[in-house]
């Protein structure tokens, strides 16, 4: 039998990934998607809300413009700096605090509504993320989700790119998290009430040229997929990376428009 990973070594190793490029530049192409959650959620003014893996904040953000009292929670620091740099801008009272998705420094039941919008997905120990979401959460509150399908653009761009540069180690893929069986699997008992919706959001650049050079710019698991294939393998990966926005591109060839779909999550704690 296989030694089990270690996660806390696979976990370093992600938030330097993280940290690499700037998160920040990627994170507002998806703003509208914390918009719609926090509808779908019901974020009422005055709620405790959390927004899990936060980044640099668009669900806190999404969540403050209704006058709830948000917290939001990330392990890359320079994230952190943006998302308050993002409220003070628009004068929202957000507590940004550094912290990891499978142990928050936060008590139990403490908030009405617990958030997670492409972040908690990428912790390397799915069930002890889903059991943290759980944990803060207040009996009859609320947790949504918004997380990558396995099989939409960015469910299958991640594919492509682990199959240039496979991870280190084995683990869970993400995109699991896209899948009603899975969120089922992950919650269990925890919650009394469970809706899913596969709903899609526009990944919209000039070219699907742009797109790649954006990503591997500012996109730190792009980034780091293409220094680890090297300049021997960049074509490749480049090809076929190109090739992907090829195939979802909607756009009529005057820009790329690649419609993205992601599972809408909306959990009732019980």
């Amino acid at each position: 039998m296989a030694d089990a990973p270690d996660l806390a070594t696979v976990k370093q190793a992600q938030q330097r990934t993280w940290s690499e490029g700037d998160f920040a530049m990627v994170a507002t192409i998806t703003q509208v998607v914390s918009e719609k959650l926090c509808e779908a959620v019901d974020v009422a003014p005055g709620e405790r809300v959390l927004d899990v893996a936060c980044g640099s904040g668009n669900t806190a953000i999404a969540a403050g413009r209704r006058f709830a009292e948000p917290v939001g929670v990330d392990y890359v620091p320079a994230l952190l700096e943006r998302g308050r740099e993002r409220a003070a801008a628009e004068r929202l009272e957000i507590d940004f605090r550094e912290g990891d998705a499978e142990a928050l420094p936060l008590e139990d039941a403490s908030f009405d509504v617990v958030l997670s919008t492409f972040g908690a997905m990428f912790a390397p120990d799915q069930p002890k993320a889903a059991a943290e979401l759980l944990r803060v959460c207040r009996p009859g509150g609320r947790i949504g989700m918004a997380n990558w399908t396995p099989d939409g653009f960015i469910g299958q761009m991640f594919s492509v790119v682990a199959t240039h540069a496979p991870p280190p180690v084995e683990l869970d893929p993400p995109p699991l998290w896209g899948t009603e069986a899975r969120v089922c699997d992950l919650f269990g008992a925890g919650v009394s009430a469970l809706e899913v919706q596969e709903r899609t959001a526009h990944i919209r650049f000039r070219s699907p040229e742009h797109w790649l050079e954006y990503y591997r710019t500012w996109f730190g698991p792009t980034k780091v997929a293409f220094a680890r294939v090297g300049p021997e393998g960049a074509q490749a990966l480049a090809g076929d990376l190109l090739a992907l926005a090829g195939r979802f591109d909607r756009s009529a060839g005057d820009a790329m428009v690649c419609p993205a779909t992601y599972l809408e999550v909306v959990a009732t704690r019980a």
